[in-house]
């Protein structure tokens, strides 16, 4: 069948941008394409590092970066009429108790419409099926700290084949150990120009850390003011547990104290937090205080999953 189509799942944050600095260095093989996967509610920071990379670094090594989208998550949280993949949001019961949704977001927001554009990129769209034997290899921004998300299987499917470049990379940062961690990647960013890469993830994502909640109120305030009012909104009706438009059990709010956004204690500082405001650098994540984000294939709060309340 020959070599198989290279593609990239670009989130736009500190790994796979690595991965794509790497790859039109010429430190990794070239790529075919990659693909950034749109949930209509990123933080405005990544709108604008994406136009850099697309112009920056993919437009001059010839990478074709393509935007995909299924929907608004935003907009299908709050409308009962549309099919709606629900947020890992938190819920207080009406009898006190507290629980979390199951996270189904990244499947249909991210994951869906990347591997859709793969198909379409072989040559056979989502009607015709992939004969055995063609397939893409799709590089995923995993670095060591997070190597344990490669292991799961439910990456693959028999048209898209996960690669994981940064569990193997060696060099560039002069680690003898095999793979980078995040702070590589960071270094790498931060050697070549790109030390402000942000963290992607949706406005109003719950897995969002105090010191997120802290910076997005002090220095965005307009998507401050917009988290704010989604998560009174999601108390309201807005929100729903599941496909059939059936109301929450109980309430639901962004933050894990489950009190309102704006009233939420997001200026408590974690145990993380002040390691790391005494010089410490920690390349794994340490505890549930650490930032949550979402990318294609690496959500970073899957140990967080848990049975809808």
């Amino acid at each position: 069948m020959g070599s198989p189509l290279r593609v990239l799942s670009l989130g736009a944050g500190v790994q796979s941008t690595t991965l794509l600095l790497l790859i039109a260095h010429g430190e990794l093989p070239m790529i075919d394409a990659a693909i950034f996967a749109d949930t209509g509610w990123e933080p405005e920071a990544v709108y604008r590092h994406l136009e850099r990379l697309e112009h920056e670094i993919a437009e001059p090594a010839g990478i074709p970066l393509y935007r995909v989208s299924n929907a608004d998550i935003r907009r299908d949280a709050l409308d009962p009429q549309t099919r709606f993949a629900q947020m890992p949001l938190y819920v207080l019961g009406p009898d006190g108790s507290h629980g979390m949704l199951r996270r189904q977001c990244t499947d249909l927001y991210k994951i869906t419409p990347i591997r859709r554009k793969v198909r379409e990129l072989l040559g056979y769209p989502d009607t015709r099926r992939v004969p055995a034997g063609v397939y893409a290899e799709q590089l995923v921004g995993i670095s060591l700290d997070e190597s344990w998300r490669a292991s799961r299987a439910d990456y693959d499917v028999s048209y898209s084949r996960s690669r994981f470049p940064l569990l193997f990379l060696t060099g560039g940062t002069g680690r003898t150990a095999r793979g980078w961690t995040r702070t590589d990647c960071q270094r790498y960013l931060s050697a070549h120009g790109y030390a402000d890469t942000p963290r992607s993830s949706c406005r109003g994502c719950p897995y969002h850390s105090n010191a997120f909640w802290r910076t997005m109120r002090d220095d965005r305030p307009r998507e401050w003011a917009d988290a704010v009012e989604f998560d009174h909104l999601i108390r309201n009706g807005g929100a729903r547990a599941n496909a059939n438009g059936h109301l929450l059990r109980g309430l639901a709010y962004l933050h894990r104290s489950r009190v309102p956004l704006d009233q939420a204690p997001i200026d408590r500082r974690t145990r993380t937090e002040l390691r790391d405001a005494q010089g410490e650098l920690f390349d794994a994540l340490a505890d549930q205080d650490n930032e949550r984000g979402c990318s294609p294939f690496a959500c970073r709060g899957d140990d967080h999953d848990s049975a809808a309340a």
